[in-house]
């Protein structure tokens, strides 16, 4: 298939637009783009420089296990929150927000359990079909992976029942550096 020319006009047009554009990383420099020609576009070919590595910050990840003093208390309902938010009844927005800022108090007052009530998921109904968990509570994994205090978050936990059960999940924090 034959390409065709851009004209005088579109390469006025494209020189624009392409001036107006920011580098997303802006330490990497792109060659100057070559004077406008006649050629086709299949013929005008651009070699981008290489790209320069990256440094790789990996956030660390909430455990998977606790060490067992951890597990134990969880299991047996002996660990008391040092604060709690309660989300449930909240839009996704006004929850999303919530959390923000009861994450950055908790920081702040050097917070070790937080728990966070979301609601119990619906019931199954009586056709056998599996119960769609609630809105919060299908977000919540995603707005704690996203956050700016994800490295601060140890583990996330279902509570114990008498703090919520499935309604409800206990975010341990790691302490202070």
């Amino acid at each position: 298939m034959a390409r065709r020319t851009l004209t005088s006009d579109e390469q006025a047009l494209w020189g624009a637009l392409t001036r107006t554009v920011r580098p997303i990383r802006p330490g990497l420099s792109r060659p100057a783009l070559p004077a406008a020609t006649n050629r086709p576009i299949a013929e005008t070919r651009l070699t981008p420089a290489p790209p320069k590595p990256m440094p790789v910050t990996v956030p660390r990840s909430p455990a998977a296990v606790l060490d067992n003093g951890w597990e134990r208390r969880i299991r047996s309902g002996n660990i008391a929150p040092d604060m709690a938010i309660d989300l449930h009844g909240h839009s996704l927005a006004s929850a999303h927000s919530r959390l923000n800022q009861a994450l950055a108090t908790a920081f702040s007052r050097d917070v070790r359990v937080l728990l966070i009530v979301t609601g119990k998921p619906p019931k199954a109904s009586s056709g056998g079909e599996k119960a769609r968990r609630g809105a919060i509570r299908g977000e919540i994994g995603h707005w704690l992976e996203t956050s700016p205090h994800a490295d601060r978050i140890a583990s996330v936990r279902v509570a114990h029942p008498r703090h919520g059960g499935d309604g409800a999940i206990y975010l341990i924090l790691r302490r202070k550096k």
